[in-house]
């Protein structure tokens, strides 16, 4: 029986929600492929979102621009559909350094990268709960657009058991081989196996903490149940189960085979042409590395960097797209691309840069031409594949505006709030004059974010502020997500008074007690100054009933004008509303926890109270590289598992909860 989408909230649509729902419903209905949803801060276009999933009940993809962001989606979505299938589906690199060679200095630069297991295997979970199961939302980042595996070899490789089937022993051991699973018969980690007597206990690859023991009687699959590996505690009897290999590039053999034949003649023909050009050291250099390569892929079935032979493995043309995670998408599904502003061009950008690295590695002998099909999707592949699509923003882009049949508001906002109040002020006096109106507002207990447009200024301002008795913080680019997490709460407690950055558009400053934004120098027309800009920065003083936005200018700029004509269309299309349903606009009071919690998969930051773990272990590791943090990981998993083994289920399961904050931490 398929399983439906079912919402859990305690709110209601309000506002302008429920027409928005509407019209994005009818939308899908008709066919429509664009739709946009303009939505301001504050309006709950999330909420929105989740309405017109469970309302169409239909599988959906939400595309965020960046894993902060996909995270935050992913703890929102979880909470709205706690009995369906959340999945979260980002790059599993933590540090990633591509392979790249620089003729000019004669430098080949080696790929380095830090792998995270723990959003391996959720990468994993996504595509095997978009084969499974009609009810799966999964939150991803652009990373949806680079090449995966080849669908049909995926499914080609599964392993599945039904209870009463006669199946041999050595059979499933060596599916599980293909599979690469390792055998492990002291510990059991993920995608592993161990074997006593007639019982195979595997750790899927896909699993974050269930384990499936399969007894056997002579060659029938007698009984099968799901266990915590930890501790070896039984949770469940199942009668049908389906192993997944380790990872999205395992292919059969017969076919592995046939690619190394096309590896093996397109290296010819390539050598060919190297040595016609008389380009001797690139030819000995790609001829090294290939028949090293072949053997790694002969022997185990996979080699380093085998996604650089994945048009070869898939069987796909020279050109043709690679397959992605839109080949595992089923054909009814949603495509929702949040902040569209920033993720459409994102997206429309992705191939240039990763096609000019791959050039000059395959002219020099670092690689054979088909990896350049080893990329991103180009755009119109993009365009192509995806389905039909929701864009969603505050600004929506010029792409969205000309292709978007439907194109629904959701300006008001269920609080009441109104879009800030913007006044124009000359910015020959901007430094003094913002500081009077700093001090008004501190005097109310409120807070102000102000963006400049260089670092200097920004520090500058800050010393000066400084020194005229503000407390005053600088938000700089150097600052990681940890440490900026405690800013916005130090700000949001009241321990310091303001804010300044140069670019405080990102998620996360949506501040209940910013009263005031100020903008310095709004006529310096450019990427910070533009429309999208201003109308995003303005936005930030939201969600407070005071909130008022000071544009320091000497001109009035073409940008501005069209920022402060927005934003006075969409108060007067709140004001309006809240007269006719007699609302009074209320600042919205969150504690500081509600605010902090970042809704990583699994958990939150929380600072203060009895969630206070993880802030201590930021303390511990934010000073950590992503390489030692893996190494931390690793060196955590080691004695977990000693732990186990010796029986000392409490202290392995103590160690557990850590390992998954520190995965948390390393999600964002």
């Amino acid at each position: 029986m398929k399983k439906e989408f079912k919402i859990q909230s305690r709110f209601k649509p309000a506002g302008d929600q429920p027409t928005a729902i509407r019209q994005l419903i009818e939308g899908l209905n008709d066919g429509e492929v664009h739709q946009t949803l303009l939505g301001v801060t504050g309006s709950g276009k999330t909420f929105t979102i989740a309405n017109v999933i469970n309302e169409v009940q239909r599988p959906a993809m939400i595309i965020a621009p960046n894993k902060t962001l996909a995270a935050q989606l992913y703890g929102e979505m979880k909470e709205f559909f706690p009995e369906n299938s959340v999945e979260y589906f980002v790059s599993y690199y933590d540090y990633y350094q591509p392979e790249a060679y620089v003729p000019a200095s004669d430098t080949f630069i080696d790929k380095d990268a830090s792998l995270n297991e723990h959003i391996e295997q959720m990468r994993l979970s996504a595509t095997k709960a978009l084969i499974e199961r009609q009810d799966t939302i999964v939150v991803a980042t652009v990373s949806a657009i680079y090449g995966l595996g080849e669908p049909e070899s995926y499914f080609k490789m599964v392993l599945h058991l039904v209870k009463g089937d006669m199946i041999d022993q050595r059979a499933i051991l060596r599916r599980l081989a293909e599979m690469q699973y390792t055998r492990n018969d002291t510990e059991l980690r993920r995608a592993t196996y161990r074997v006593r007597g007639e019982v195979i206990d595997i750790f899927p690859a896909e699993s974050d903490s269930e384990a499936l023991r399969v007894e056997l009687f002579d060659d029938e699959v007698e009984r099968m149940s799901l266990f915590d590996p930890l501790t070896g505690e039984v949770l469940r009897r199942v009668a049908r189960y389906t192993v997944y290999p380790k990872n999205h590039y395992v292919t059969p053999r017969e076919q592995l085979l046939s690619a190394v034949d096309a590896i093996k003649i397109e290296l010819k023909e390539r050598l060919e042409q190297l040595r016609s050009l008389n380009k001797l050291v690139e030819a000995q250099r790609l001829e090294q590395r290939t028949l090293f390569d072949i053997e790694m892929i002969l022997e185990v079935g996979y080699c380093s960097g085998i996604e650089n032979y994945s048009r070869h493995l898939s069987g796909r043309g020279p050109g043709e797209s690679p397959p992605t995670m839109f080949d595992y998408l089923p054909a009814d599904a949603l495509v929702i691309i949040d902040e569209s502003h920033v993720t459409v061009p994102q997206i429309g950008a992705m191939y240039k840069g990763d096609r000019s690295r791959k050039e000059t590695l395959v002219e020099y002998g670092f690689r054979l031409p088909s990896a350049l099909d080893n990329r991103p999707l180009m755009f119109d592949e993009f365009e192509a594949k995806s389905p039909q699509r929701i864009y969603i923003s505050a600004t929506p882009g010029p792409y969205e505006k000309a292709h978007s049949g439907v194109f629904a508001e959701q300006v008001v906002r269920p609080t009441g709030l109104l879009d800030p109040e913007v006044e124009v002020r000359p910015a020959t006096t901007q430094v003094d004059d913002l500081l009077s109106e700093i001090n008004k507002r501190i005097e109310l207990q409120e807070r102000v974010l102000v963006t400049t447009l260089t670092k200097r200024m920004a520090e500058d301002l800050t010393e000066y502020y400084l020194e005229h008795g503000v407390r005053v913080r600088y938000l700089h680019s150097d600052i990681d997500t940890v440490e900026r997490v405690e800013i916005i709460r130090d700000l949001r407690l009241g321990q310091f008074d303001v804010l300044v950055g140069i670019n405080l558009l990102r998620e996360g400053l949506d501040i209940p007690e910013v009263s005031l934004v100020a903008i310095l120098d709004a006529d310096k027309e450019g990427f910070l100054r533009s429309v999208v800009s201003l109308v995003q920065t303005i936005g930030r003083a939201a969600r407070n009933a005071r909130g008022k936005a000071i544009l320091y200018a000497d001109r009035i700029t073409k940008s501005m004008q069209q920022a402060i004509d927005e934003t006075e269309r969409r108060r007067e299309k709140q004001r309006r509303f809240n007269a006719e349903h007699h609302i009074e606009p209320t600042t919205i009071y969150k504690s500081v926890t509600d605010i902090m919690q970042t809704s990583i998969p699994g958990a939150a930051i929380s600072f203060g109270g009895a969630k206070g773990q993880v802030a201590e272990l930021a303390a511990d590791y934010k000073a950590m590289t992503p390489k030692q943090l893996g190494k931390k990981l690793k060196q955590l998993e080691e004695a977990m598992y000693q732990h186990a083994k010796n029986l000392e289920f409490e202290q392995a399961a103590k160690i557990r909860d850590e390992i998954k904050t520190l995965q948390e931490e390393m999600l964002v």
